[in-house]
């Protein structure tokens, strides 16, 4: 058994863990694993391991990867921070968007995703704590931008993503993540297609997926720590 599989079933074990706290019978939230700086090979053990999501940082880097890897049943999230000269690229190479902070960006994404493709899935960015150094919107900004984001074309609002600020007491984590979900709950009651709520990485996994997140995203736990 290869480093990596070992440590994608100690992430997937503290999952099911965290899951059978909230209910008996939930379904565990959906493992994307971080591959930013990781080599294509990492990323070819951990499909091998049955994980088929992933997630990058940086566009030039990851459309290398994306191109390597095409012969593998990917699927491809942008988590970095959006710039309005890589949605182009963003909207032809991915998936999903984690990091929708303005209508600007959605917008050319909607016009720029290319027709032949299924239409692209969008998280928009909450600063639940209103960090200066991280991207997202204030959550009461949250219904005009869903609202100006939700009939664009070629695009399709499916939830939200947060990164919360460090947090020393798991009581103090899970405080925070259920704020978190509490504005995803209001998004739902709006905008039936919403169904995501991209929150929980390695530090506050446990806390996250008690408060009622959809998809965690891990890196250093899957892959080891980066060169």
């Amino acid at each position: 058994m290869s480093r990596i599989s070992e440590k994608i079933i100690d992430v997937q074990t503290r999952l099911v863990n965290a899951t059978s706290i909230t209910a008996q019978e939930a379904i565990p939230p959906l493992l994307l694993a971080v591959s930013k700086t990781r080599d294509t090979e990492q990323i070819r053990k951990a499909y091998a391991c049955g994980l088929m999501h992933f997630g990058e940082n940086y566009l030039q880097e990851a459309a290398e990867k994306i191109e390597a890897l095409r012969d593998l049943n990917l699927t491809w999230h942008f988590i970095g921070a959006m710039q309005s000269n890589k949605t182009k690229e963003i909207a032809r190479h991915f998936d999903w968007v984690h990091t929708l902070d303005r209508l600007k960006i959605a917008q050319r994404l909607s016009k720029q995703r290319p027709p032949e493709l299924d239409d692209l899935n969008l998280l928009i960015q909450i600063n639940i704590d209103a960090e200066t150094s991280k991207a997202g919107i204030h959550p009461n900004q949250l219904d005009e931008l869903a609202n100006q984001v939700s009939d664009l074309p070629n695009i399709r609002l499916r939830g939200l993503m947060a990164i919360p600020a460090p947090r020393e007491s798991f009581d103090a984590q899970l405080e925070v993540c259920r704020k978190i979900h509490s504005h995803f709950i209001q998004l739902q009651q709006h905008y039936p297609e919403v169904d995501t709520l991209s929150m929980g990485m390695s530090g506050d996994l446990e806390a996250a997926v008690q408060a009622g997140s959809t998809l965690v995203r891990i890196g250093t736990d899957i892959f080891g720590p980066r060169n």
